[in-house]
């Protein structure tokens, strides 16, 4: 078995309007790994040709975490060029890369028992996290920026579930972000639910976009 990077290499694929605007979430998360000397690799693209390249290079980096930013719904992600990709898609084209991963998902109300359930036992990956909510610009890059930034202040070389899971409360309620985190079980489903919501926050509904 091939050895993983403990690195993260982030796809983004946003709208004409956050294009013009610059709104572009990866390029934050990027400037903030380089600082911790991390080598990240951001591939911004528009189609979803282009979408599945990216997820070849995913798979040849051989680094370990996977970051997607994109525009999403309870059915999937959208490209710049509006092709919809749904879960059962998603699975099928991480399928190859993603075994003993983690993926981040930066995507509108995307991360849900239903994507779990195509995602997960599809890839064999380690865990998908990402909100559960719409969630704003500004507040995804600064949560992620976050996240990464404490995981990798204390967990250079490996990511685990017990970590995760203790920053990912501690972040989400710093900036009121709903999030849900699913990892890859011996359960019937193939895959089961952690807490992350702290007490105050468990109820907490954002506003989006």
């Amino acid at each position: 078995m091939l050895r993983t990077k403990a690195d993260v290499f982030i796809i983004e694929s946003l709208d004409p309007d956050d294009e013009g605007n610059g709104r572009f979430e990866g390029s934050v998360i990027s400037s903030i790994l380089r600082l911790h000397g991390k080598q990240p690799k951001y591939r911004y693209v528009r189609t979803r040709e282009e979408f599945e390249e990216a997820l070849v290079e995913f798979g040849k980096s051989r680094y370990r975490y996977l970051h997607i930013s994109a525009h999403g719904d309870t059915e999937g992600l959208c490209t710049t060029n509006l092709e919809s990709v749904d879960f059962d898609e998603l699975g099928d084209m991480l399928r190859p890369y993603l075994n003993d991963k983690r993926l981040f998902l930066s995507a509108c109300s995307m991360v849900h028992e239903d994507m779990a359930a195509y995602v997960i036992p599809k890839t064999g990956c380690f865990s998908v996290m990402g909100p559960e909510d719409d969630i704003e610009f500004h507040r995804a890059a600064l949560f992620w920026a976050s996240l990464y930034h404490l995981m990798f202040l204390k967990d250079a070389e490996k990511f685990s579930r017990p970590r995760l899971i203790e920053t990912l409360t501690k972040v989400s309620d710093l900036f009121e972000v709903n999030i849900k985190f699913f990892y890859r079980s011996q359960s019937a489903r193939g895959f089961g639910e952690a807490d992350v919501h702290p007490e105050k926050t468990a109820n907490r509904k954002l506003g989006k976009h």
